[in-house]
């Protein structure tokens, strides 16, 4: 079933709903940028791969600060592609049009819908819940290949340093309790990413049409324009937020201190 009662209406031929359509012109945008980017590779960049190189290492440096060197390796293509995916989508979500532009659904008992015929990707909790999903799904199993199953489970609810007697049983039971609230926490993550990221461009999304309401048809950009400039911002700063905690929850359950591969 939906996530969100919006897209239940908001949908087209019962197949595609106007967020979702936002979503395959931001993949779709992507992959032009890297065909573009890739298409005539030069020993000495310059212009737009000059751009790309910068981007993509600038990101890759970023995670690998996180990460560190053996883990960034084969986890980057998942972070750096969810920041892009998600900052794409939220700055689409601000262009003229939508969100604005529609039709009003009547219906027999009285009473209208407003249909939009776009709307942000990531305002659509059943997006970023799937994303939150995804990203579980990968930490899953990295956690597992980077630990195994019993470093999995001691990494969770063993005890922490060097203890001996009476000390070890109290904190092998005071471990085993942290341990629970570790595995609760790690339940709730997909929950939070996804409401935290759902939250915000809503949010934002919501504000801007109700400053549009407030002026005249014709003057309806006046209000909300100032605010737009901030949402470019937020919208950058929501796809470094899901990013970040992503990388930094894959870090905490494959930082081993000492024993790091790093």
């Amino acid at each position: 079933m939906p996530l969100n009662a919006e897209s239940v209406t908001d949908s087209f031929l019962g197949i595609f709903t106007n967020s979702s359509i936002m979503v395959w012109f931001s993949t779709l945008l992507i992959v032009l940028f890297c065909r573009a980017a890739a298409g005539k590779i030069a020993l000495v960049p310059a212009g737009f791969q000059n751009f790309a190189e910068w981007l993509i290492e600038g990101l890759y440096n970023f995670f690998g600060s996180l990460l560190g060197d053996h883990l960034v390796k084969k986890t980057f293509w998942f972070f750096g592609g969810t920041f892009l995916f998600i900052l794409v989508n939220n700055w689409l979500a601000l262009m003229p049009g939508v969100g604005t532009l529609g039709w009003d659904i009547k219906y027999d008992g009285g009473g209208s819908h407003y249909l939009p015929l776009l709307r942000g990707g990531n305002a659509d909790l059943n997006m970023t819940s799937a994303m939150a999903v995804t990203f579980m799904a990968v930490w899953t199993f990295w956690a597992y290949q980077e630990n195994g199953v019993k470093g999995f489970v001691a990494h969770i609810f063993a005890p922490k340093g060097k203890f001996q007697g009476i000390m070890l049983k109290i904190m092998v039971v005071v471990f085993f309790m942290v341990g629970i609230l570790e595995v609760i926490s790690i339940l709730i993550r997909p929950i939070a990413l996804s409401f935290r990221l759902f939250g915000n461009i809503y949010g934002g999304e919501q504000t801007l049409e109700k400053l549009m309401m407030l002026v005249p048809e014709n003057l309806a950009f006046l209000p909300a324009l100032p605010f737009c400039f901030m949402e470019i911002l937020v919208g950058l700063i929501q796809a470094l937020v899901f990013s970040l905690l992503a990388a930094i929850f894959l870090n905490l359950i494959c930082d081993h201190g000492e024993e790091e591969h790093h």
